[in-house]
């Protein structure tokens, strides 16, 4: 019972969000206002859509609106992988788009690299790591898998280090691992919250007018323009861009599209030299196990180990509430396989648990549409992956609203949505379904049953 103990201490709210240098909210709108581009929604893909909107023309008056504060859900409680794959890792996209896989690989290094530069340009301090991240194999079957993954890795521009047994234990030690695959350049460690803060600050400095607590309660059509209603004011916008992804959309025909599912992680307080030293990580890797129920992990600025994933829960009707962002029985589950996994930090303690909900499509990455004769568009379903393609949804959903065709937009990724999930009470039971066969997978060396072997024919997935 020494991982329930670990536990005791542990504060219910997310990590990055409990910092002393959070910064103050802005005001909430009051009265009317009229702008030329309209942002519902104060996570990343609505921050990179207000900066990337006036970085390309700083005359345009750009509002951003959000319901809560800005970073205050995915965006400040995910793990900080941010990642250069725009399709939810290469043997997704390669299953779905194979024709345009390389141009898909291509954009997402470049999207990676812009962000860097953005970080550097505008001095947000987020603790960004350039180290990669590694996939590890707890299971002898998935060290073939890890081998094949390399090779495809390799034909499409990678450059993956496949790691046997000592020389994976030689960079992250635990008795678990049996091998690893390094992909060295294409997945930055950041600190999640502290780069929304920055980006809301560059938005600002910019002269995006920003205002928190103001959500957005309608969206109509009133000739050239679009209105939407909050609580204290009414926003007349020539265009609009969506970004409320895990929340319900504002158009209705948007909403079958994602389901949000609610993913949990652990903090631990800081490691001691000793500590650290038994582990060794003298890379700073983030890192992830083969397995459906996965885990992610990695380091923190001053030394503590995040442990995040394996369950991922869908609540019926998909409701996004606040008592779901604690679950007891994940935490205790997470916390045994963390000392499972490191040994030799018995006596570690968490100090923050938490949880949030996450977009998923049944594709696993990013989809956009337009509505209103292209005065509106949005960008969801990222499903996980969207520290960094958040960026890349934000340029296609300018693209889309200024008209452009771009190397973005002739995209069958943009211009196709994926198979949208059945109502309830199919929903829930094909969630349920799904997971309980994704946990037998893994406990069958990755063997698929009919089911999942059916959803993969029709191209629809359950994922976090």
């Amino acid at each position: 019972m020494d991982h329930l103990t670990s536990l005791r201490d542990a504060e219910p709210t997310p990590f990055w969000l409990d910092d002393p240098d959070r910064p103050q909210a802005t005001s909430a709108l009051t009265g009317g206002t009229t702008c030329d581009l309209l942002v519902v929604g104060g996570g990343y893909t609505g921050l990179w859509t207000a900066l990337v909107a006036k970085e390309r023309d700083p005359s345009l008056d750009v509002v951003l609106i959000e319901a809560d504060e800005a970073g205050g859900a995915a965006s400040g409680r995910n793990g900080g992988f941010c990642e250069s794959s725009l399709t939810h890792g290469l043997d997704n996209g390669l299953s779905r788009w194979p024709d345009e896989i390389g141009v898909l690989e291509r954009l997402g290094r470049e999207n990676l690299q812009a962000i860097e530069d953005a970080v550097e340009r505008h001095a947000i301090d987020c603790a960004w790591e350039r180290t990669g991240s590694i996939v590890v194999a707890t299971e002898p079957y998935q060290v073939e898998g890890l081998r094949h993954e390399a090779e495809a890795a390799a034909r499409h521009g990678g450059k993956p280090v496949l790691l046997d047994t000592d020389a994976v234990r030689a960079e992250i030690d635990s008795p678990t691992f049996l091998g690893g695959l390094w992909n060295k350049d294409d997945v930055a460690m950041v600190n999640p919250a502290r780069l929304a803060w920055g980006l809301k600050r560059a938005c600002l400095s910019l002269g995006v007018r920003v205002f928190e607590y103001t959500p957005a309660l309608s969206l109509d059509e009133r000739g050239a323009v679009m209105t939407t209603r909050t609580p204290y004011g009414r926003i007349t916008a020539r265009r609009v861009a969506l970004a409320t992804n895990a929340y319900p959309s504002l158009l209705r025909r948007h909403r079958p599209y994602t389901v949000p599912v609610y993913d949990y992680a652990l903090m631990t307080e800081p490691l001691s030299e000793r500590q650290l030293a038994s582990v060794g990580w003298r890379g700073r890797q983030g890192f992830a196990d083969s397995a459906n129920q996965f885990h992610y992990v990695r380091l923190s600025a001053d030394n503590r180990i995040l442990w995040g994933g394996y369950d991922a829960v869908y609540h019926y009707r998909g409701r996004v509430r606040a008592e779901h962002d604690q679950r007891h029985a994940t935490f205790a589950t997470l916390a045994r396989h963390f000392f499972k996994t490191f040994p030799q930090l018995a006596g570690l303690r968490f100090t923050h648990a938490w949880g949030g909900a996450i977009d998923t499509s049944t594709r696993f990455c990013v989809f956009f549409d337009t509505s209103h004769h292209g005065k509106v568009a949005y960008a969801a379903g990222y499903t996980g992956l969207g520290v960094g393609a958040t960026r890349f949804g934000a340029e296609v959903m300018l693209d889309l609203l200024a008209g452009e065709r771009t190397e973005r937009t002739a995209l069958d990724l943009v211009r196709r949505k994926p198979l949208p999930f059945p109502p309830e009470p199919v929903r829930s039971i094909g969630i349920g379904l799904t997971k309980w066969s994704l946990a037998r997978a893994d406990l069958d060396e990755g063997r698929r049953n009919l089911w999942l072997r059916s959803l993969d024919r029709f191209g629809l997935g359950f994922d976090s």
